[in-house]
Formats: C-alpha cells, sequence, structure tokens
C-alpha cells in the first residue's frame, strides 16, 4: 500500500483554494453589508458617503453569502456522497 502523492497534493491545493475562497467571499460580503452604514462626523472619513449605495452593498453580501453557501453545501455533498 503506497500514498498516491499526487493526489494527496491536488486534494490539498483544492482544500485551501476553497478555504480562502470562502474567507475572501465573507469579507466582501461584510464590506458590502458596510455600505449600509453612515460613518460618522469626527473619525477617519468624517461623514463621508459610502463606496457604493446600500442596495449595491446588500446585493454583493447577497451574492458573496450565496457563493459561500455553494462551497460549503458542495463539500459537505462530497463528504456524505
Amino acid at each position: 500500500m503506497g500514498i498516491a502523492w499526487g493526489s494527496l497534493g491536488i486534494v490539498a491545493l483544492v482544500s485551501l483554494a476553497a478555504g480562502v475562497a470562502v474567507v475572501v467571499l465573507l469579507a466582501f460580503a461584510l464590506v458590502g453589508l458596510s455600505a449600509r452604514v453612515r460613518q460618522p462626523v469626527g473619525g477617519p472619513t468624517d461623514g463621508a458617503e459610502p463606496v457604493m449605495s446600500a442596495a449595491t452593498g446588500t446585493a454583493v453580501a447577497g451574492l458573496c453569502l450565496a457563493a459561500v453557501v455553494a462551497i460549503v453545501g458542495y463539500g459537505l455533498y462530497l463528504i456524505v456522497a
């Protein structure tokens, strides 16, 4: 019995890529949700308008969270099946 190092390396790379993708998508979702909040006056941005509108931010957050759910769901499907 031997170890298929090539297959193990592919699994490790795909796992790393999926983990990074989930973290990045969650970060973008938080950035999208933060567009709904105005910055306080006297802070570092001094009451500046958000970069994107609240509707756009919510849409970005929803798409990112849907992608995270899809990635996690597919991973669970692969484990169970």
